[in-house]
């Protein structure tokens, strides 16, 4: 018999998906699991926005290549929220705030040519 998912099994599976496969999942959900529910955001997926990211996780949220995303922690652009040993962890809202702020350069950048 297949040991039973857990909520806290479905929750580190998910952390350790690629963004794109937990966009699909997500999209998946929202489409189905709640039509007949009356939940908010927050509610569904409050959680896992107060997650920190690890550098690989970030490098993917913010579409950088390594090179680039290590540049930006040298540089201090990047801040790690926390550091155990050599892996870094990075809070959800600052990467939304830095991802804004690339998304903003690059269409200055795009509309001054």
């Amino acid at each position: 018999m297949p040991p039973t998912m857990t909520a806290e099994n479905l929750y580190q599976n998910l952390r350790q998906m690629a963004v794109e496969e937990r966009q699909k999942f997500f999209g998946i959900l929202s489409a189905n699991a709640f039509q007949n529910d009356d939940m908010s955001y927050e509610q569904v997926f409050g959680e896992l926005a107060r997650e920190p990211f690890t550098a690989a996780q970030a490098m993917e949220y913010l579409e950088v290549s390594q090179s680039t995303f290590r540049r930006f922690v040298a540089g201090k652009k990047l801040i790690p929220a926390s550091t155990v040993g050599r892996s870094q962890m990075f809070a959800v809202p600052e990467l939304k705030a830095f991802k804004k702020a690339l998304n903003t350069a690059k269409r200055a950048k795009q509309a001054a040519h």
